[in-house]
């Protein structure tokens, strides 16, 4: 838990750490049944911010991490892993434990999961834990954990820029808003926000709402519609086919957050952001786990 008083970051990450325990099925939805043999079923190091923290470090972005985590088996796998990436996180204790999900993955890469947030009613990141970091960060990426969201005033006090991931927002429930109308950047799934101008209406919400620059709705194959400040309607973006075959979508809203992210800190234009975007999440669906290799420069041609 040592703060580093002299390195700058591009992106500092808070929240999203855990661990996904993947079991692999022959389709979904799964129809009942007493038992079933599947693959080996593998837990990873994961979650969100830990994807995003990896994919941005993969792209070779300066990273600071920060989370709650368990002092248990779970948190010692977590913290493992971030010192062989030799990633920068610092953490607190959260006496709930490693936050933790079980995600059922089909033969063709599609998943259901179960997230387990073990978050503690009140629980936040103390202010003085945090602050110096991000005082010296370019970017942050607040993950809509509920302890994260205490982190978005303190964020907007200072010159970094925000985003966040809504993920399967329905466009409507009160958790994500704080977290919708903060960022910068807001990113989310179209999963849940339906189709045509009911999607187009969710994203052009958060912008009137917010303070958004870009709103971005990823759909799988479907590609993922842009939303911007002070330009009129919705643009859709075809998807990047993928560089091998699709084996399990875990993360791929997590790369194409990176992806656009690292375009955004390069200066790039707005199409280009969405071409790494959806290049990266392309990248990922061809990884089995969320954060186990993640696309790099070399990789977006």
């Amino acid at each position: 838990m040592s703060q580093d008083t002299e390195v700058e970051f591009d992106v500092m990450v808070v929240g999203g750490a855990g661990i996904d325990t993947i079991v692999r099925v022959p389709d979904l939805p799964l129809p009942y049944a007493d038992s079933l043999l599947v693959d080996p079923i593998e837990s990873y190091v994961a979650h969100t911010g830990t994807a995003v923290a990896l994919g941005a470090r993969a792209l070779g972005l300066r990273v600071k991490f920060v989370d709650f985590l368990g002092q248990d088996p779970f948190g010692d796998l977590v913290r493992r892993r971030f010192a062989e990436e030799r990633l920068d996180f610092s953490w607190l204790p959260s006496a709930a434990g490693t936050t933790r999900a079980v995600n059922l993955v089909s033969a063709d890469g599609r998943r259901m999961s179960f997230y387990d947030p073990r978050g503690v009613a009140g629980q936040r990141l103390p202010e003085d834990f945090y602050e110096d970091w991000l005082a010296r960060t370019r970017h942050v990426h607040v993950c809509i954990a509920d302890h994260a969201r205490h982190v978005l005033p303190s964020a907007l006090r200072h010159t970094a820029t925000i985003s966040t991931d809504l993920h399967d927002w329905d466009g409507v429930a009160d958790h994500h808003k704080d977290f919708a109308y903060a960022a910068d950047h807001v990113f989310m799934s179209a999963a849940n926000l339906g189709e045509g101008a009911r999607r187009d209406a969710a994203l052009a919400d958060v912008l009137a709402r917010g303070r958004a620059r870009t709103v971005v709705a990823t759909d799988g194959a479907r590609g993922a519609y842009l939303a911007l400040r002070d330009v009129p309607g919705v643009r859709h973006f075809p998807a990047v086919t993928p560089p091998a075959p699709v084996v399990d979508s875990n993360g791929a809203g997590d790369a194409f957050v990176t992806g656009f992210m690292s375009g955004v800190l390069r200066g790039a234009p707005v199409e280009e952001c969405m071409r790494r975007g959806l290049a990266c999440g392309a990248f990922a669906c061809t990884v089995h786990g969320t954060a186990e290799r993640f696309a790099g420069e070399a990789d977006l041609g």
